[in-house]
């Protein structure tokens, strides 16, 4: 592992993945990318719980990772990569509340209730265990199950970003803002400058469209 994306997911994590993998780090572990491991969803679960785990077999084929659900782990992955680069993704706290509240909770509100998730389950087993070890990540991990409450859940995001600022050597870590673009990032990594425009992936109304065409969410 050469890159831990240690920022929330909707802080410019899916532009991040691309603009990493474009620079040579890929492939790179994003959260959409548990939908292709299914396999690897009762291991993700086991880590959750705090079970012994084997991050390279976890993390099995993928060279850096950003976005849940490598960012609730990222204390245990920079303990077993200790070389590794820390890149921490941030976004104003309030529209980071509002583009989560907007995308990623609405689609957790429809399923949670018991007969969404018995609907899920029936329809496609995987998605129902994608679901459900995404709960335990992020809505009963990262935010303690507090989203609803905004106050609360803006402050559990600064808390993080504050943690992994103080915790990470300095000399491993980048603050990065998606309007940044490609310098800081490519001095960070001592890479050249791509010709290419930085990549801007995944607005809201792009998540809707992913969502509805995974598994049938409109939100």
């Amino acid at each position: 592992m050469q890159i831990i994306g240690a920022g929330f997911g909707r802080t410019g994590t899916l532009s991040m993945q691309a603009a990493i993998e474009i620079l040579g780090f890929g492939p790179c572990f994003h959260m959409t990318k548990m939908v292709a491991h299914p396999e690897r969803l009762a291991l993700f679960d086991a880590a959750a719980d705090g079970k012994n785990t084997n991050w390279s077999e976890l993390f099995s084929g993928y060279h850096s990772t950003v976005d849940w659900p490598g960012c609730f782990f990222w204390r245990e992955l920079l303990e077993y990569y200790p070389s590794a680069q820390v890149i921490l993704t941030v976004r104003d706290a309030e529209s980071w509340y509002d583009s989560v509240f907007n995308t990623l909770y609405q689609g957790f509100l429809r399923i949670s209730q018991d007969a969404g998730m018995a609907a899920l389950q029936a329809v496609d087993p995987d998605a129902a265990k994608f679901f459900s070890v995404t709960k335990k990540i992020v809505w009963d991990g990262d935010l303690q199950g507090h989203f609803g409450d905004r106050e609360r859940a803006v402050e559990l995001y600064k808390k993080h970003n504050s943690d992994v600022i103080r915790e990470v050597p300095r000399d491993q870590l980048l603050v990065f803002e998606g309007n940044h673009g490609w310098e800081p990032l490519c001095d960070f990594l001592n890479v050249p400058v791509p010709s290419s425009t930085f990549p801007h992936l995944n607005d809201s109304e792009e998540f809707r469209q992913a969502a509805r065409a995974r598994i049938g969410i409109d939100i």
